[in-house]
């Protein structure tokens, strides 16, 4: 049943551990951090039941999460009802796509719930070469030897991007196939 698989049943202790009437969340992930939880097809039979556990959730929470798992075909406009809902009501919406994915969610944020945020966001770059190669090692296949490269040649993140196909081949390394793959 429901306990025997595997992530849902990491979610399904993390329910019944977490579980609080009283303040109206379905899930405690912090001192100041709640969450709804809802199916959309459950959404969609019972269309008031999320704005009445909002409505009674209260604004006490510096983050209020709205887990949605998506279960049926063609979500989008749930999806986008739900995402307007969030932003008027100032929530975080999170989609998963199965129960697992949701357990996940919830177990992450209970393993973050007691860390800092700047150790959560990481440490920033401060140069603009730091920053470049951060931003554009997050492309696939662009490794910073890459970077170096193009920053050398052009410059500014403005420049490379200006570029045509003819001036990357240009680049020590870039051939044809790279600059295809990478642009």
């Amino acid at each position: 049943s429901f306990q025997k698989l595997p992530r849902v049943k990491s979610m399904y202790n993390l329910i019944t551990s977490s579980y609080i009437c009283v303040i109206g969340a379905d899930f405690i992930l912090g001192k100041s951090m709640i969450a709804l939880f809802l199916a959309l097809s459950y959404h969609n039979h019972h269309k008031d039941y999320i704005f009445e556990r909002i409505r009674d959730l209260g604004i006490n929470s510096s983050l209020r999460v709205l887990l949605v798992v998506c279960d049926i075909p063609n979500p989008e406009k749930a999806l986008h009802d739900l995402s307007k809902l969030c932003v008027r009501k100032e929530m975080t919406l999170i989609v998963a796509w199965s129960l697992a994915e949701a357990g996940r969610y919830l177990e992450t944020f209970k393993a973050y719930e007691n860390k800092s945020k700047e150790m959560l966001q990481g440490i920033k770059s401060q140069d603009y070469l730091s920053q470049m190669k951060e931003c554009l090692t997050s492309l696939k296949s662009v490794n910073k030897t890459d970077v170096i490269t193009l920053m050398s040649t052009f410059g500014s993140l403005d420049d490379i991007m200006q570029a045509g196909a003819d001036e990357l081949q240009l680049c020590p390394g870039f051939g044809e196939q790279k600059v295809q793959v990478k642009l």
